[in-house]
C-alpha cells in the first residue's frame, strides 16, 4: 500500500531549492551547519516542505553518523524528496541540495586558499582570518537556538542539561565527548 505524496513539487520548486542552496553555500563560513537557521526558515517556515521534527531529526541523525557533518544537507533534500513522492524524488532532493551547497563553496575555497597562501603575510589577510572567528561562533549559536526552540519549556530537564553542559564546557577542560556520553546515558534512561 503506497501513500500519496505530501508535496507536489514542480521543476521550478526544485530549481528554487537548488538556487537557495547555491546562495547558502557562500554564506557557510564555519561549515554548512552555520546556515541551518536559514535552511530552517526556508524549508520549514516559508515553503513548508519539512516539519520541525523532520528538520531536527535530519540534523541529529547526520551529526550522530560517522562521516562529514554536511550529511544533514543530503538528509534534508532526501526528506523533501520523500515528502514529494518517493525514492526517485528523494535521490533528486539529496543530489540537488548537496550539489547546491558544495559547488560554490568548494570552488571559492580552492581559489581563496591559493590566493591566501600566496599572500598570507599581508595584514589584511591576517585580519580577515582573525575576524572570522566571532562570525562563526555567532552562526553556531544561532543554529543551536533554532534546534533548541523546537523543544517546549515543559521539557525543562533538557534545558537544565543543556545549561549545565555549557557551563562545564566554559569552566573546565573536560573533553566534550564525556559530556555527549553523559547526555546519551541520561537520554537512554529517559531522563531528558
Amino acid at each position: 500500500m503506497s501513500s500519496a505524496p505530501i508535496l507536489a513539487l514542480h521543476w521550478s520548486d526544485w530549481l528554487a531549492l537548488f538556487a537557495q542552496y547555491l546562495t547558502l553555500s557562500l554564506m557557510s563560513v564555519g561549515g554548512a551547519i552555520t546556515t541551518a537557521p536559514e535552511m530552517h526558515r526556508y524549508l520549514v517556515d516559508q515553503q513548508h516542505w519539512l516539519s520541525d521534527f523532520q528538520f531536527n531529526d535530519s540534523i541529529a541523525i547526520a551529526q550522530a553518523a560517522p562521516g562529514p557533518n554536511i550529511l544533514f544537507v543530503a538528509l534534508l533534500g532526501w526528506n523533501i524528496g520523500l515528502n514529494a513522492g518517493g525514492l526517485a524524488t528523494a535521490l533528486l532532493g539529496a543530489l540537488i541540495t548537496m550539489t547546491g551547497i558544495l559547488l560554490p563553496s568548494t570552488t571559492l575555497v580552492c581559489l581563496a586558499a591559493r590566493w591566501g597562501h600566496a599572500n598570507r603575510d599581508l595584514p589584511a589577510v591576517r585580519a580577515f582570518k582573525q575576524g572570522m572567528g566571532p562570525v562563526v561562533v555567532a552562526l553556531l549559536i544561532a543554529t543551536g537556538w533554532i534546534l533548541a526552540s523546537a523543544h517546549p519549556a515543559s521539557q525543562w530537564p533538557l534545558w537544565v542539561v543543556t545549561a549545565a553542559t555549557v557551563l562545564i564546557v566554559l569552566r573546565s577542560k573536560m573533553h566534550l565527548l564525556w559530556l555527549l556520553g553523559a547526555g546519551a546515558v541520561l537520554g537512554g534512561f529517559g531522563l531528558v
